[in-house]
């Protein structure tokens, strides 16, 4: 950044100094989205959200349209995901997630042992959106994922979707009695604000005990 000063002694002539200043580069920060603009990403898809070594894998029902907007989960202002995650001492830093996560943030999620994915690829508008048959192929796809990737411990984020993706109409919130491809199985309470059961205190406890259990706190 370049500075220009200007300073002056009374009956002396101006002088004029330049100076150079380093800083780190402005980051741009969307205000928001126009409906019209979000519609433009109906049925895109976000990359998962998973390093080398995750321990710890969160699922979702499925993309948002704020979400597929940033490319970053659980993106929509007013999501209680990652201030739960920060008041369970699983972060221990801010993620503004609505203006979408940094490089820096996804580095060091990955490296906490942390991941994310969804259960169907394409973003809606609204969960409710998607048919039976997309959760139940989405329930089939996850299980190669965690073949492949090996967590120590799997938190489906949503108990509606869990009994119709999984086919386990009775499923209650918690630890699932079945291993899912030989891993620990949770399912955890809906992060999204439409959810008014919950609060940011009460998701962290269950995000802390899927934590523990995945060895992370």
């Amino acid at each position: 950044m370049l500075l220009v000063l200007v300073y002056a002694r009374p009956g002396e002539p101006v002088v004029f100094s330049l100076l150079f200043v380093w800083c780190e580069p402005l980051r741009f920060v969307p205000v928001g989205f126009t409906r019209a603009e979000l519609e433009t990403y109906r049925d895109r898809t976000v990359p998962d959200l998973v390093g080398d070594d995750v321990r710890l894998l969160f699922v979702g029902i499925n993309p948002g349209l704020w979400t597929a907007a940033t490319s970053t989960h659980f993106a929509y202002p007013g999501n209680r995901f990652y201030p739960a995650l920060r008041k369970a001492g699983i972060v221990d830093w801010q993620i503004d997630a609505a203006a979408g996560m940094t490089d820096t943030d996804r580095e060091r999620f990955v490296r906490r042992g942390l991941g994310i994915t969804n259960i169907a690829a394409r973003a809606t508008a609204r969960a409710a959106e998607l048919s039976r048959e997309e959760l139940r192929l989405g329930a089939d796809s996850l299980a190669e994922r965690v073949a492949a990737w090996k967590p120590k411990v799997v938190a489906v984020a949503g108990i509606t979707a869990y009994r119709t993706g999984f086919a386990r109409p009775k499923a209650r919130t918690g630890k699932q009695e079945e291993l899912f491809e030989g891993v620990e199985l949770w399912v955890v309470p809906n992060p999204s604000g439409l959810n008014a059961h919950e609060t940011i205190d009460s998701l962290a406890e269950w995000y802390r005990l899927v934590a523990s259990a995945a060895g992370l706190v």
